[in-house]
């Protein structure tokens, strides 16, 4: 069992997606995703496998989380720094979490 201690250790923030682009060169279907985190943090990158349910243009301007105090991870030859959440539908395709009001970017998960 995990304590929450160990939750305390994820940096879990709410950011803005501020510009998204296919990456077909991905093993796996995926969008690039640029996330706002504010002032603290500043804007992130991440490859998110959505594009059953959402489009590069359609996500910008969405609202997210992410795990922001995960290493970098090299995906294909785009860098990831943060991990962007998210829950599978019905048949394993991804759903976004995001807030169900619009809050500051950079608020932490508690």
């Amino acid at each position: 069992m995990a304590d929450y201690d160990d939750f305390q250790k994820l940096d879990i923030r709410v950011g803005r997606v501020t510009r998204a682009e296919p990456y077909p060169e991905a093993r796996k279907p995926a969008i690039k995703l640029w996330v706002d985190f504010g002032g603290e943090i500043g804007e992130k990158r991440s490859s998110a496998q959505v594009t059953v349910h959402y489009t590069p243009e359609a996500l910008v301007g969405k609202q997210v989380l992410g795990v922001v105090n995960f290493p970098p991870r090299q995906i294909g030859k785009f860098v990831s720094e943060v991990l962007i959440l998210g829950l599978p539908d019905t048949d394993g395709a991804v759903v976004l979490v995001t807030p169900d009001v619009p809050v500051p970017e950079g608020g932490r998960l508690h």
